[in-house]
């Protein structure tokens, strides 16, 4: 049985990401959006999801490129003055893993996103982090461990098969398999720790190594090259360009990949495939 879930990520960081979203799932093909909590453009979001009950929404942690969601005073080692988490992925990941007297303010800042999330009274269908940060084990025993008293039953798992991957994009063959090679051991032991945890994940991914650029050739080579199982394909989709999106990701073809989602040949292939298009909240 092969099923797919797709997903738009940064819901609620600007209008048009909102647009986007909610024309991609109903005239497209989108099952899924991931939720900022704390983006100006939230109450928008959440608004044109509630009038969308069948589209499912998860929540999208925020813990490195973007802002916290509680005052610097309550987590000062986790941002500067405007409320802002640092860019530096690598550096941030060590300090995270290495300086025990900052998991008590990671902890609260995922309370606080979780808790903005159940505020807003939409069904939790699943969590992810920003740049997959999820992937860290302090990170991911932290969400488990909140999760818990907020009802998290799905993790998204970035699993991305480097050979699959690169048929579907035919770029970059060797960065995806050394990439793949540097995240195995991390990816086992998020599945041991959600499998622990009783927590439902996706079996594959699309999306990490052509991050902001799934335009509808590629798009169609992965639904060709889908392996057995769930896989998820993430997008950044926009209805058109603004300051929020061009801070933020400035090379992503937001536009370009808001096309793809509601292009009729995605859904003819789907159709055509035999593959359903699910939520993470239907995975059994």
């Amino acid at each position: 049985m092969r099923a797919i879930i797709i997903t738009g990520d940064d819901f609620g960081l600007a209008v048009p990401v909102n647009e986007a979203i909610i024309e991609a799932h109903r005239h497209g093909t989108l099952t899924t959006a991931s939720l900022i909590v704390g983006a100006n453009s939230t109450p928008d979001a959440v608004q044109k999801a509630k009038a969308l009950p069948s589209l499912k929404i998860g929540l999208h942690i925020i813990l490195v490129e973007g802002k916290s969601v509680l005052p610097p005073d309550k987590i000062p080692d986790l941002v500067n003055s405007r409320r802002e988490f640092s860019t530096h992925l690598v550096n941030t990941g060590f300090k995270y893993f290495f300086y025990p007297g900052i998991r008590k303010q990671l902890e609260s800042e995922i309370r606080e996103q979780f808790r903005k999330f159940h505020k807003t009274g939409l069904p939790l269908d699943h969590v992810n982090a920003h740049n997959h940060m999820h992937l860290h084990p302090t990170i991911l025993r932290l969400i488990l461990k909140v999760g818990k008293e907020f009802g998290l039953k799905a993790v998204r798992l970035p699993n991305e098969p480097p050979i699959r991957s690169w048929k579907a994009s035919r770029k970059g063959l060797v960065p995806r398999i050394v990439f793949r090679i540097f995240l195995y051991p991390w990816l086992a032991v998020m599945k041991r720790m959600l499998q622990k945890a009783q927590i439902r994940y996706n079996d594959s991914l699309f999306g990490m190594a052509d991050s902001g650029a799934m335009s509808l050739e590629p798009v169609l080579r992965f639904i060709q090259n889908l392996p057995p199982g769930i896989t998820e394909l993430h997008f950044h989709p926009a209805t058109r360009r603004c300051p929020e999106i061009d801070a933020t990701m400035p090379d992503y073809v937001h536009e370009e990949e808001f096309r793809t989602l509601t292009s009729k040949q995605l859904l003819q292939a789907l159709q055509d495939g035999g593959i359903r298009t699910i939520a993470f909240s239907d995975l059994g």
